[in-house]
């Protein structure tokens, strides 16, 4: 910065640099300095007209009357509006059709499915795992092992009227010893290898005989009909080793201890009304009543489409 002002009287600052650039002492123009006070009052208009003064107990409501909430309701109901014009048709179908009908409209079909993501991720996502792969001890729907059947009529009698499965407790209530239950958990287990004819498990195949096992699960292992009973040939596990302190009696570190636990303790056992200790819970609750016909229809649609649907 140069120590003289070579132009005195230009109005400028006295701060120089480069012997001849310097900062001028000007006033601002005249409309940025209406746009300026024009900014302070812009100011007072929007705090008398919005919220948005904090007070102790709430803030001032402004007399428009706005809120975001009301903004958005607002939007959402004429989205809704837009919605039911649009579609008004497919959603006519969709509550008037019968499922097999749809199923063979695609356009329809893909309708269904498209509408269904968030009604699946609001009801079902939490037990069945987002895109149907399961949480722990819920059932897979993106596979095509159904314990009740994968038909799109089945799918839906699932969905509207629940299910409750059901086994035994062939060791605390049952008619097996420990060391028999021991012995059918290795046949199971051999069962899901493909080796339920090694001599290794005669012991347990005699066992999963007389234990009425092949009743449900069939005389192989793989049920005759679906009934609710799993596919023990298959390695797709109704229930995998989870500790959520439900069972004190014993840990699970295997799948041969779910197993083992499974057939000792049942599922859904009850005792003067109540769940024994250690039985295994396998409830799907019935959304009849709860969602509109029309969507369990959509729901079973996309649940058959999510992959594993017969």
């Amino acid at each position: 910065m140069a120590g003289h002002n070579p132009w005195p009287n230009e109005g400028n600052t006295g701060h120089i640099w480069d012997e001849d650039i310097r900062e001028l002492d000007n006033p601002p123009p005249l409309w940025w300095m209406l746009a300026f006070y024009a900014g302070f009052i812009m100011i007072i208009f929007y705090a008398i007209y919005y919220p948005t003064i904090p007070l102790a107990n709430g803030f001032t409501k402004g007399i428009a009357g706005w809120t975001a909430i009301k903004e958005y309701e607002e939007s959402y109901n004429e989205l809704k509006a837009w919605r039911k014009q649009k579609f008004a048709d497919k959603e006519e179908k969709l509550a008037s059709l019968p499922l097999a009908d749809i199923m063979k409209d695609t356009d329809l079909k893909l309708y269904a499915v498209a509408t269904s993501k968030m009604l699946y991720g609001d009801n079902c996502a939490a037990c069945h795992g987002a895109g149907g792969m399961g949480n722990p001890n819920f059932p897979v729907l993106a596979d095509d092992d159904w314990l009740w059947g994968g038909h799109i009529n089945q799918i839906h009698a699932s969905i509207a009227n629940g299910r409750v499965g059901n086994m035994p407790a062939r060791g605390m209530m049952g008619n097996l010893s420990d060391e028999e239950i021991e012995q059918v958990t290795d046949y199971v287990m051999a069962l899901s290898q493909g080796k339920g004819n090694d001599p290794a498990v005669a012991a347990g195949k005699a066992v999963y005989a007389k234990g009425m096992c092949l009743a449900c699960h069939g005389p192989n292992g793989k049920p005759l009909a679906p009934n609710g009973a799993a596919n023990l040939t298959d390695q797709i596990w109704r229930f995998v080793p989870f500790n959520d302190g439900t069972c004190k009696s014993m840990v699970e570190k295997t799948q041969r201890d779910a197993v083992l636990r499974t057939i000792k303790y049942g599922v859904n056992v009850k005792k003067n009304g109540d769940l024994i200790d250690c039985t295994r819970e396998g409830a799907m609750p019935a959304w009849k009543g709860r969602l509109s016909d029309k969507d369990i229809k959509r729901l079973a649609i996309y649940v058959h489409e999510l992959g594993g649907g017969q």
